[in-house]
């Protein structure tokens, strides 16, 4: 069988075989593809490991989602930023100022560490199964190296592990939020390994 006549058949099997078989080998196809050609692309072209993110908690979770009320929220939150100098006025001017939910799915951008600022969402390693999402609340250089700390907009305090933040942590930036919700359809397979506390929908809890 010449190459031309094998490609044919294989592109006839993909796209109009209806069997069961068919099906079978067109969603492992889908998968090949995108895990050894367009995430590989889509990594070399945004400059990070990790291009799309599924967000895995509420940490940074809004009460409303999409219907937020950001003046209710902030009277609830304030006190978290206010050391840090951060006020209404100026963190209503940050990205993702209404938060995003357990489920989305971000587009990542990789970025030079002298490129971020407060406010900016990133995704770090912490020494956990999976990188965290956090807004950055300080940055400071120190002996030419910079050091960033976070916090989860719904949390309540800091984690220990992102106090201090160093460059060789970060894996990009948060640059918009691609789908909601769709990640549910990977984390669900996950959700009975999460400690109860982190289970199922995000809901308040100030």
């Amino acid at each position: 069988m010449s190459i031309k006549k094998g490609l044919n058949k294989f592109w006839d099997i993909v796209w109009r075989d209806e069997s069961p078989k068919g099906w079978l080998i067109t969603l492992v196809f889908i998968f090949v593809v995108i895990k050894f050609v367009f995430l590989p692309l889509l990594s070399l072209s945004t400059g990070t490991v990790l291009p799309l993110a599924i967000v895995e908690s509420c940490s940074m979770y809004h009460e409303g989602n999409f219907f937020s009320d950001y003046d209710e929220w902030w009277e609830h939150s304030s006190s978290k930023y206010s050391p840090f100098g951060i006020d209404k006025e100026e963190f209503k001017k940050f990205i993702f100022k209404d938060g995003f939910n357990k489920g989305d799915i971000l587009f990542i951008l990789g970025t030079k560490p002298e490129k971020l600022k407060i406010g900016d969402t990133i995704i770090f390693n912490a020494g956990q199964r999976n990188p965290v999402i956090h807004r950055i609340i300080k940055i400071n250089e120190v002996d030419g190296e910079y050091i960033f700390s976070t916090i989860g907009d719904h949390n309540s305090g800091q984690l220990q592990e992102e106090i201090s933040i160093n460059e060789n942590q970060i894996v990009g930036r948060a640059a918009f939020k691609l789908a909601p919700y769709i990640g549910w359809g990977k984390l669900i397979f996950f959700e009975y390994k999460q400690p109860q506390i982190n289970k199922g929908f995000c809901d308040r809890n100030y």
